[in-house]
C-alpha cells in the first residue's frame, strides 16, 4: 500500500483526536502531505480543538477516501505540533506552498508518525466481489453530478 499515492488522490482527510478525558473530535483537513510511508504532515488552518487535543493526547487517527473509487486509507499514529516559532516550521511550509497557493494562513503543522495503517474499502467491494473501480467511479459520478455512462472514466 503506497500511502503517498493514496493520499494524493484524496481532496480531504479527516483527523480524529481525543482530549485527556477521551472525548473525541474529528476535523476535516484540506492540506496534507505524506512525506514517506510512515509520516503524514497536516496543515492546521482553523482547528484549535485539534491542536488542544493533541497537546493533551498525541494519539490520532487519519482517514482519507478517494470519493470516486471509494478506496482509501486509515492511519493510526502519534502526533506532534510544529509551531511557527520552530525552525522545522519554515522547512515544512516550503513543501506546502504548492498546495496552499497563498489561500490560507497556516497556524501550525501536525506531524504524524504512522504506527499502523490499513486500506479502507467501501462495503460494495466486500458484498459484491465483482465490484471494480470503474463501476464505483460511474456510480459516484451519477450520484454527485447526475452523469450517466462511461465516457471519460
Amino acid at each position: 500500500m503506497n500511502v503517498q499515492e493514496l493520499l494524493n488522490k484524496c481532496v480531504l482527510c479527516w483527523l480524529a483526536t481525543a482530549n485527556k478525558k477521551g472525548e473525541p473530535n474529528v476535523s476535516p483537513k484540506e492540506l496534507f502531505l505524506a512525506t514517506n510511508t510512515d509520516e503524514i504532515i497536516i496543515a492546521n488552518i482553523a482547528s484549535p480543538r485539534s491542536i488542544r487535543n493533541i497537546s493533551e493526547n498525541p494519539s490520532v487517527c487519519i482517514s482519507a477516501i478517494n470519493i470516486w473509487t471509494q478506496k482509501g486509507l486509515q492511519c493510526i499514529g502519534q502526533a506532534k505540533i510544529i509551531s511557527p516559532q520552530q525552525i522545522e516550521f519554515k522547512e515544512i511550509e516550503a513543501d506546502f506552498r504548492p498546495l496552499c497557493q497563498g489561500r490560507f494562513r497556516i497556524q501550525h503543522f501536525i506531524k504524524v508518525k504512522v504506527i499502523h495503517k490499513k486500506e479502507i474499502l467501501a462495503p460494495s467491494y466486500f458484498f459484491y466481489p465483482n465490484t471494480c473501480e470503474k463501476d464505483q467511479i460511474i456510480a459516484a459520478r451519477s450520484r454527485y453530478f447526475n452523469i450517466k455512462g462511461e465516457e471519460n472514466v
